[in-house]
């Protein structure tokens, strides 16, 4: 059986239309923000080719608190007395609603993997446990595919036995971490040591074997969440589908 791997981007770095011509896969961030207005999901449907494929982060409203500084892009006022209503999967009607309007978008767009990154803060207490299974066992996902992205503190063993009871895809960055459980390979690559910067052959050889060490059935995504997002992950779709990197794209190994 063929590997099935595909290489995109978290966020349209270049025009949608080149973008298009490069990748059949994108994350979409504005959804993590403020989801966007019905009929602006259904141009981007639209306009994209027919086989592309969207993935797209859930509300922050879901995971993050008020507090979070990714707060200043949402476009609605959040009343100081209702800020304990938002974030960290609360069982709340916000919470729920917030699910609700993700999930419509998700359709939409035709998506099928949602992915929700937790900030560094949503450590594993015992509510913030308690939340997660509450949420992922009562939440109608229909068929899509939930994807989780823990940061902080969390240990593996934690992580594998929460998504293997809740269903759930562990994203990582895969060279920073191993992914520990999922029905697919779901990776974020954010940067070794931030958002600067820039893969070196070497850094995409790495990531060539971590493909190549999986199962022929694992279907992977590798999703590029970097300032050079788009070159890189032209450079690792080149080197998955040539076997050699391509001359002079990424040779020059990173400081």
């Amino acid at each position: 059986m063929a590997r099935i791997i595909k290489t995109g981007c978290c966020g349209f770095p270049v025009a949608k239309t080149k973008y298009f011509n490069a990748f059949g896969v994108v994350e979409l961030q504005q959804t993590f923000y403020q989801p966007p207005e019905d009929h602006l999901i259904e141009k981007w449907r639209k306009e994209s080719p027919e086989g592309f494929e969207y993935t797209l982060k859930a509300w922050q409203l879901i995971t993050h608190e008020p507090k979070s500084p990714t707060y200043r892009k949402l476009k609605m006022p959040i009343p100081s007395a209702k800020e304990k209503h938002y974030g960290s999967f609360r069982p709340t009607d916000e919470v729920s609603a917030a699910w609700t309007r993700t999930k419509d978008v998700a359709e939409l767009l035709g998506a099928r993997i949602i992915v929700f990154q937790c900030p560094p803060s949503f450590g594993p207490t015992a509510e913030h446990r308690k939340n997660l299974v509450t949420f992922f066992t009562t939440a109608q996902r229909k068929n899509f595919t939930l994807a989780w992205e823990p940061r902080g503190t969390w240990n593996d063993g934690d992580i594998e036995s929460l998504c293997r009871e809740l269903d759930l895809v562990h994203v990582v960055d895969p060279l920073k971490a191993a992914a520990t459980f999922g029905e697919m390979r779901y990776y974020r690559l954010h940067g070794i040591g931030g958002y600067k910067y820039k893969y070196s052959d070497s850094d995409l050889a790495k990531l060539k074997k971590i493909a190549d060490d999986e199962s022929p059935e694992m279907e992977m995504y590798f999703m590029f969440n970097n300032v050079y997002m788009y070159d890189d992950a032209l450079a690792f779709d080149w080197l998955i589908r040539e076997g050699k990197p391509k001359d002079g794209a990424n040779a020059v190994e990173s400081n």
